[in-house]
């Protein structure tokens, strides 16, 4: 069983960065690939990257590639999410799971999903 906790949202203008954590409990954190998602209001929740359990693969939505960057520390059961150049269209509540499936970006390959960090970029 692993249970996750996000943190680091907040109101952010656009242009500005934020850095989002999930912090993991369990042991198998470690040898667990992980992904971060969003959800905008009325919106289907979207796939926004996702890093392999050592940090050596990394895989982004195309929307965030080039201003986002997933990275890990598998000593602090943590993995982030840093996001520069916000945009408004960023603005959405996101999440971070365990994925346990074999599709990268669906929200069907992952579970033991966050509470949510709500991210709102203003224009």
């Amino acid at each position: 069983q692993v249970q996750l906790a996000e943190s680091g949202g907040g109101l952010m203008q656009a242009g500005g960065s934020l850095r989002l954590s999930c912090a993991a409990s369990g042991r198998t954190f470690s040898i667990s690939s992980m992904g971060w998602f969003r959800q905008a209001p009325g919106k289907e929740r979207e796939f926004v990257a996702a890093i392999s359990s050592s940090g050596a693969i990394t895989y982004y939505a195309d929307s965030v590639k080039d201003r986002f960057t997933i990275s890990r520390d598998n000593a602090k059961n943590t993995v982030y999410l840093q996001m520069n150049s916000l945009k408004p269209e960023d603005t959405a509540v996101y999440y971070c799971a365990v994925k346990t499936g074999t599709n990268w970006v669906v929200p069907s390959s992952y579970d033991y999903w966050g509470q949510g960090t709500q991210v709102t970029v203003s224009s």
